[in-house]
């Protein structure tokens, strides 16, 4: 019975155009009524008239038998290259459009989207990613310090004996769609990718003039990422810590002893700032091994422009702003602080 419709299909387009109708091949050939996206599955080893009936009953061609015949006149070479797999079509394609979509092996994919919001450490990451089904938690860690990944960067990050984890501050912030399933690896490497359009050539160069090597930027930048809330202040925050360093005095960074504590207090006490760590700035010398957090664009690009000043510390105000008190002298700063709640 299949054999006669084809049949009876390709009569019908022989005779239309040996009649110089050309307006019924192109009425067969036509395209539906345009309509909504519809999922049409080819199972392995479909044969060209499975495809075309799985076509027609999805509502994407009008006749499984021009189809057929339409495929096997023009498309012969090629349909032997058909794709089995689920594809999203929708009423309104032309049957050469349809064609190239299972003939690439355009097929459907089921994504997933999810954040990353500024300031997350590798481990929050991790957290976030774990909970939501996207990967294992330790797999994740295993593979940001020890997976290969195609990144530029990586001549510039060293490869320190103290560092926590070797991407720490490259998995740029940002809100991400992959395909269901993406391992840790994809994953990363998509959160890298991210990161080098951000950080181009030129705010390397950018913090050359410096000083700093584009690890030494980050690595300042997931400071004042932790250290600031208001964008306003970022710029300032980063030229507080700038005046600290090239007067040979320590960071004193909360953040930094936080990162090691591995939570957030509204107040360290004497006790957690005299925890040693390569990373606490209360006890050692200059900026940490490596980042502390993952830094967003406003913070990179406030440490590569950096408000200019002569500030030394600040203290977080105790009003719900999320701002800060900015001092030049240690007496300053002394006052600001019995106004706040914080410490710097």
């Amino acid at each position: 019975m299949r054999g006669w419709r084809w049949l009876a299909a390709a009569l019908l387009m022989l005779l239309a155009a040996a009649s110089g109708g050309a307006w019924a091949v192109r009425e067969a050939l036509a395209p539906l009524p345009p309509g909504p996206e519809v999922e049409v599955t080819i199972p392995p080893g479909s044969l060209v008239r499975d495809i075309g009936q799985a076509l027609e009953t999805a509502g994407i061609v009008k006749r499984a038998d021009v189809f057929n015949f339409y495929v096997r006149w023009k498309y012969r070479e090629e349909s032997k290259h058909f794709q089995a797999g689920v594809y999203r079509l929708h009423p309104g394609m032309t049957i050469d459009e349809v064609v190239q979509k299972i003939v690439s092996g355009d097929v459907y994919r089921e994504t997933v989207t999810f954040t990353v919001p500024e300031g997350f450490t590798v481990e929050q990451i991790a957290d976030r990613l774990a909970k939501e089904g996207l990967v294992e938690r330790e797999a994740f860690l295993r593979e940001v310090n020890e997976g290969d990944f195609d990144f530029r960067y990586f001549q510039y990050i060293p490869a320190a004996p103290d560092r926590k984890f070797r991407l720490e501050g490259y998995l740029f912030p940002d809100t991400y769609t992959v395909e269901k399933g993406a391992t840790a690896h994809d994953i990363i490497q998509r959160m890298l990718t991210r990161f080098e359009s951000v950080f181009s050539e030129e705010w390397r160069k950018q913090a050359a003039t410096l000083g700093l090597t584009m690890d030494q930027a980050v690595t300042l930048a997931s400071i004042v990422e932790r250290e600031a809330v208001l964008d306003e202040e970022r710029p300032r925050i980063a030229g507080v810590f700038y005046n600290r360093l090239q007067a040979k005095w320590r960071l004193e960074s909360c953040a930094t002893v936080e990162y090691v504590l591995d939570e957030h207090k509204e107040r360290l006490t004497l006790q957690d700032l005299a925890v040693e760590d390569p990373y606490n700035t209360y006890l050692h010398d200059g900026l940490p091994p490596g980042p502390i957090a993952n830094p967003g664009k406003k913070s990179l690009e406030a440490v590569l422009w950096p408000e200019k000043h002569d500030y030394f510390f600040f203290v977080a105000k105790n009003d719900g702003s999320g701002g800060h008190y900015f001092s030049k002298t240690y007496e300053e700063h002394l006052k600001h602080n019995a106004k706040s709640s914080g410490s710097f």
